[in-house]
C-alpha cells in the first residue's frame, strides 16, 4: 500500500492507481479512511464496500490537472448545492472544483441487487428550482459550471408538475434547463397540447430513450418557443412551391410482447431559423416558402391489426 498528496490532502492506504502521462494520478483504489478537504466539506472516499449494493469500483477520479473530478463517498453525506441540501454516495465535479452531478445513491445493479431495490432506498429530497421547489426521489442532479442548476433525473414512477411556457405538465423522467433558469426541456408524463410554429400539435414520447433527464423530448428556446417534440398522434402534410406533398406520420413497429398488435414509433420534429427539420427523413422545408397541415394520426388505417386487437 502507498500513500501521496493530492491538492485535498494525503491519500493513505492507495492499493491501486493509474497514471496520466504528466505523472499525475488519474484514479486510485483505497483500503483506509481519508478526509479530503473540498469546499463542500471533509469528504471520505469509499474504502470498503459492505453494502451489497454498493459498486466496488475506483472510487477517487481526478483531472490531468490534479483537480477532483469524482469520489464515491463511504458513506451518504449531505452536501450544501445550489439548490439546498442534498443527500449524496456519489459527486463529481466541474475542473474548476464546481459541482457537476449528484448522485444520491450509487447502486450496483446485478442479478441480487436490482433497480426495484435502489429505488427503495431512495429518498424524497426537495430542492430549490427554477421553477420553485421541488420535492421527488431523484436518482441525480446536474449543474452547469456556474452553479445553476442544468437538469434533475427522476426515478422512474416519481412525477413532478412543472408549470412551462406552454402551460403546466406532469412530467415524468426529468426536466433541463437553460442556464439562465429557463426550461430547456421536459418529458410530458401524457398527451399534452402545445403552440408550435406551425400550429397545436400533440406532444408525447410513449417510449423515452435513456434513463436521464438532461434531454427529453419537449424543448423549448430560450424564450420559451417549442424547438423540438414528439408526437403519437399528430401527422404532418407539408406542400412545397411546386404543388408537392410530403407527409410525415408515426411509424409502427412490433410489439415485443406479440406481433398482433403494433407499437407506435413516435414522430420527431424540430424547428429551427424558420425551418421545419424531421431529421429521421433527413428532410426540411422553408415555413415561408411552404404550406403545413397538422392532422390526426389515422393508426387504425396505418395498422390493419388495430381494430381487431383492440
Amino acid at each position: 500500500m502507498a500513500s501521496f498528496t493530492t491538492l485535498y490532502g494525503m491519500l493513505d492506504g492507495v492499493e491501486f492507481r493509474t497514471l496520466f502521462s504528466n505523472g499525475k494520478t488519474d484514479g486510485c483504489l483505497v483500503s483506509k479512511e481519508n478526509l479530503l478537504e473540498t469546499p463542500y466539506g471533509n469528504l471520505v472516499p469509499l474504502y470498503v464496500a459492505e453494502d451489497m449494493g454498493r459498486r466496488t469500483v475506483k472510487p477517487v477520479y481526478f483531472y490531468k490537472s490534479g483537480a477532483l473530478k469524482s469520489i464515491a463517498l463511504q458513506e451518504r453525506t449531505l452536501l450544501t448545492t445550489p439548490v439546498g441540501s442534498v443527500p449524496a454516495e456519489l459527486v463529481t465535479f466541474h475542473e474548476s472544483g464546481s459541482l457537476k452531478r449528484i448522485f444520491p445513491l450509487d447502486g450496483k445493479l446485478s442479478g441480487f441487487w436490482t433497480a426495484k431495490n435502489e429505488y427503495e432506498l431512495a429518498e424524497a429530497i426537495t430542492i430549490t428550482s427554477p421553477v420553485g421547489e421541488l420535492t421527488a426521489r431523484f436518482i441525480g442532479l446536474q449543474f452547469f459550471e456556474s452553479g445553476a442548476l442544468k437538469s434533475v433525473t427522476l426515478w422512474p414512477g416519481e412525477f413532478l408538475d412543472v408549470r412551462t411556457p406552454s402551460g403546466e405538465f406532469r412530467a415524468r423522467t426529468g426536466i433541463a434547463f437553460h442556464e439562465d433558469g429557463a426550461i430547456r426541456s421536459i418529458e410530458p408524463a401524457g398527451i399534452v397540447r402545445v403552440d408550435t410554429p406551425i400550429g397545436i400539435m400533440t406532444a408525447y414520447d410513449n417510449e423515452p430513450q435513456g434513463i436521464h433527464g438532461d434531454l427529453n423530448s419537449l424543448q423549448f428556446g430560450p424564450d420559451g418557443s417549442i424547438q423540438a417534440l414528439k408526437t403519437t398522434a399528430d401527422e404532418i402534410l407539408v406542400i412545397d412551391l411546386s404543388g408537392a406533398g410530403h407527409r410525415f406520420s408515426p411509424g409502427l413497429k412490433d410489439n415485443p410482447c406479440g406481433a398482433e398488435r403494433k407499437v407506435v414509433v413516435p414522430l420527431k420534429v424540430r424547428f429551427s431559423a424558420g425551418r421545419i427539420l424531421f431529421d429521421d427523413h433527413q428532410q426540411s422545408f422553408d415555413l415561408r416558402q411552404c404550406r403545413v397541415k397538422v392532422m390526426p394520426f389515422d393508426r387504425k388505417a396505418a395498422d390493419p391489426t388495430y381494430s381487431c386487437a383492440s
